[in-house]
């Protein structure tokens, strides 16, 4: 049967993000949001969530750009003096493939923020990562192994199907066919761990521009089976949204989850 979920990313990051969740939960489509445990208004969050028992919450699992749990101390690696990930995503990738190193804090890191996530008392109902880090397979690998032991049965596979977005007036790249059929490693993974996941996933080619006209258009052209459309809302752009997502229209995703 087919099924759409909505679902918020960055969770616990701002207050800004965080109103807007419960907002566009209490009165919009959002169904489920993604948890940022070691995020600067995650305690917020997890109140909040505490409040909306119908909003399924799961982890954002943050190995890039953001916060770590462990801090520099712990993870001197894979993390610079103030405890943060780096933004550079391929170089981090390197370090979590070639360096056994760097896969221990990896996976030290990942135990720890399912863990304070569990500590939050929700029930997890699914896991991802900031910016798909687990289309990396070592760490899908440990996110799956380590979220089994938590009690993780659903993930997010980042497919976007190119003839959706095609339909939907979008031109489609050679990058954006490989990206597709690089999910297919993230697929059998989580088919050989027994975990479930959305058939289609749509946010990747207009995020943070996942305005409402965007989505009627994208609902008049989903494929069958089970879709999951992310968004990055916010009440406003704050100063760290700014720093971290410029270009980003958080204002806009939350209108157009509001918009039933």
């Amino acid at each position: 049967m087919d099924k759409i979920i909505f679902s918020a990313d960055d969770f616990g990051l701002t207050q800004a993000v965080n109103e807007a969740v419960e907002l566009a939960h209490t009165k919009g489509r959002l169904t489920q949001a993604s948890l940022m445990v070691a995020a600067p208004e995650a305690k917020d969050a997890i109140a909040r969530a505490h409040r909306l028992p119908n909003l399924k919450t799961g982890l954002h699992l943050v190995l890039v750009d953001g916060d770590s749990m462990l801090g520099h101390t712990r993870l001197p690696n894979i993390t610079s003096p103030d405890g943060k990930f780096s933004r550079d995503q391929t170089a981090l990738g390197f370090q979590y493939f070639f360096s056994p190193a760097a896969r221990k804090e990896l996976k030290a890191e990942i135990r720890a923020q399912f863990a304070a996530f569990a500590d939050t008392g929700l029930t997890l109902n699914h896991a991802d990562a900031h910016k798909h880090m687990h289309l990396h397979p070592t760490v899908a690998a440990m996110m799956i192994s380590v979220g089994k032991e938590f009690g993780l049965n659903r993930i997010r596979i980042p497919a976007e199907p190119p003839k959706t977005m095609q339909a939907c007036g979008e031109k489609i790249s050679f990058s954006d066919r490989a990206l597709y059929a690089w999910t297919n490693i993230l697929r059998s993974q989580a088919r050989r761990a027994g975990l479930t996941a959305p058939d289609h996933i749509f946010g990747i080619k207009w995020s943070g521009h996942m305005r409402g006209e965007r989505i009627d258009m994208l609902l008049q052209n989903l494929p069958s089976g089970t879709t999951e459309i992310y968004f990055h809302p916010a009440i406003r752009h704050d100063e760290i949204l700014q720093k971290l997502m410029p270009d980003y229209e958080h204002e806009a995703e939350l209108q157009a989850l509001l918009t039933r």
